[in-house]
């Protein structure tokens, strides 16, 4: 009976250390699966950060977006500052002081040398009343809503004013000024002027139907640019009181004006150049 009694404590011993054998090897398994759960709730959280680092540009902007502070003063340095007329053309400054009155109340402002204010969303500064500290308020602006004034501008003024009668046909039969010498196939005009500058877009497109090569520079985009017009037109002795500022073969013309830039192309063509 003792032999038995041992047997059956012996067999039940042998349960226990088979069910406690069973404990170890499945401990392992378990944490295995814990941490396969841990790691596909990491997953998960992470997703929408990591699908918002992948954001291709399509979203919409933020217009809400805030700009370092600017502090804008008269004695401000690199500044350029462009204001609207009542045409919805666009004029640029290097002083708060050169800014005539039908323009002061929103003036862009930007520093050639930093790269704030020249994307998505602009500082737009009023001119009208100064602090006491001697500063200017300046506040953030979409770049869509500035376009969308210059726009409302134009439109306003095409609406007030009468469209020109068309030309009369001239003793050939065709109206208009005649076309470009065919010695201009081998100038290159270079632009100085910004994407929102409709008469800079006119100017490229002016030369283009004339066969004439143009390099638009971005002054904005692109502050060697910018430097590089500065100095073009102080070796010029002229001050950039709009753009586009163009370049015909060392000829610096300020703003576009068809007939400007044709006499400078036929200047071009015999030979002006600096």
């Amino acid at each position: 009976m003792k032999r038995g009694g041992r047997r059956a404590a012996g067999g039940a011993g042998g349960g226990r250390g088979l069910r406690g054998g069973r404990s170890l090897l499945g401990a392992p398994a378990a944490r295995a699966r814990l941490a396969a759960v841990v790691l596909a709730l990491a997953a998960a959280a992470l997703a929408p950060a990591c699908k918002e680092q992948r954001d291709d540009g399509t979203a919409p902007a933020q217009a809400s977006a805030e700009l370092p502070p600017l502090e804008l003063r008269d004695e401000t340095a690199n500044l350029m500052l462009t204001w609207i007329d009542e045409k919805g053309d666009t004029h640029v400054e290097l002083r708060p002081a050169d800014v005539p009155a039908e323009g002061r109340s929103m003036v862009r402002a930007m520093l050639s040398d930093r790269t704030e204010g020249t994307r998505d969303v602009f500082y737009v500064a009023d001119l009208t009343q100064k602090r006491p500290d001697g500063t200017y308020a300046v506040r953030t602006m979409p770049r869509r809503e500035w376009e969308s004034l210059l726009e409302k501008r134009r439109a306003e003024h095409i609406a007030k004013t009468a469209p020109p009668p068309a030309a009369a046909p001239g003793p050939g039969g065709s109206a208009g000024a005649p076309g470009a010498p065919s010695q201009l196939g081998g100038v290159t005009v270079i632009i100085y002027g910004a994407s929102w500058c409709k008469p800079c877009h006119q100017a490229a497109d002016y030369l283009r139907a004339k066969g004439v090569a143009a390099v638009v520079k971005d002054i904005e985009e692109d502050p060697a640019a910018a430097a590089e017009m500065q100095d073009k037109l102080a070796k010029s002795h002229q001050r950039g009181g709009s753009i586009p500022i163009i370049d015909v073969r060392g000829q610096i013309l300020v703003g576009f004006s068809p007939s400007a830039l044709d006499q400078a192309l036929a200047r071009a063509a015999r030979g002006t150049t600096l």
